[in-house]
């Protein structure tokens, strides 16, 4: 799952139901240091993080792609019932169907391909997700990466964040997890990153995680609504990963309202966000979210 911290893996097992298509199981903790309940629901960033951990569990040892090797997603896109999201008694235990298709080979490795995802949570239907990425041998990535160094000397010369914008601004109780600066600019931040969080950075990276970049999302939609007393759930999300984002260049993380689809209009929010860095769109994202208060 590439997690060093053994109390972040939220996988629990995983079956193989044919030939391209599995089951995996996941759990989820009634509370999370980092994914934090709001209004008594699950963090709807918790079943991303699932599906990152069931994306790579299954192409390990699904697919046999090697330990060594990195995967890189280029597209994510999940749809979420936040009613289904509610804390109980207990953990709660996720179901995960996975169908992949669209799988390119190179010597029998998997190089690309596509995962399609339905969630479920005691039997009841809650999400459903689609990813795409790709898996690129140690000498691949260090050609993708040439002039970059090794991954810990990069993340070892990581620069210091900058200050963040106020907690209220984007609805976060601790410093260390707001992952936006200001700006002289409505609409416009700098990308925080502090590579010494706990759980966005529990192992040493040579770039911006993706689960960074989708925790902006959401703190770009809070920050939009200035003076907002309740969290706003992300229930819907369509990424496309474009580019790395590098730690020792600027990323300015651009935000605007966009139209809500025609069944949440009036309960909904949406969102698009852009990450440029260089100049060039590295990251780009549609959210509709929606208020934890009112769920």
């Amino acid at each position: 799952m590439h997690r060093a911290a053994l109390s972040e893996v939220l996988m629990t097992g995983w079956n193989k139901l044919g030939r391209d298509s599995f089951v995996a199981t996941a759990q989820w903790p009634r509370g999370h240091s980092f994914y934090t309940p709001e209004h008594g629901l699950h963090d709807p960033l918790l079943l991303c993080e699932t599906i990152r951990q069931a994306s790579t569990l299954l192409a390990h040892v699904g697919y046999h792609i090697p330990l060594g090797h990195h995967l890189t997603w280029s597209r994510l896109q999940y749809t979420l019932v936040p009613e289904v999201m509610r804390i109980g008694k207990t953990p709660a235990d996720i179901q995960l169907h996975v169908v992949c298709s669209d799988i390119r080979y190179h010597r029998s490795i998997p190089v690309t391909m596509s995962m399609h995802m339905e969630a479920t949570r005691d039997g009841v239907p809650f999400a459903t997700a689609g990813v795409r990425f790709a898996g690129h041998s140690p000498a691949v990535y260090k050609r993708l990466r040439a002039g970059r160094g090794e991954v810990e000397e990069v993340f070892a010369k990581a620069p210091q964040p900058p200050e963040p914008v106020s907690r209220s601004a984007v609805g976060r109780l601790r410093k260390q997890d707001i992952v936006l600066a200001p700006t002289s600019e409505r609409g416009l931040w700098q990308l925080r990153v502090d590579t010494s969080h706990p759980v966005l950075f529990d192992h040493a990276l040579d770039h911006v995680p993706g689960m960074l970049l989708l925790e902006a999302v959401r703190q770009a939609a809070h920050a939009m609504e200035p003076g907002r007393a309740t969290a706003l759930l992300p229930t819907s999300m369509d990424v496309s990963f474009n580019r790395y984002i590098e730690f020792d260049e600027p990323c300015w993380i651009e935000a605007g309202p966009a139209p809500t689809t025609a069944s949440s209009a009036g309960t909904r929010s949406a969102i698009r966000v852009n990450a440029v860095q260089k100049g060039f769109s590295a990251f780009h994202a549609s959210a509709e979210l929606a208020d934890a208060a009112w769920i």
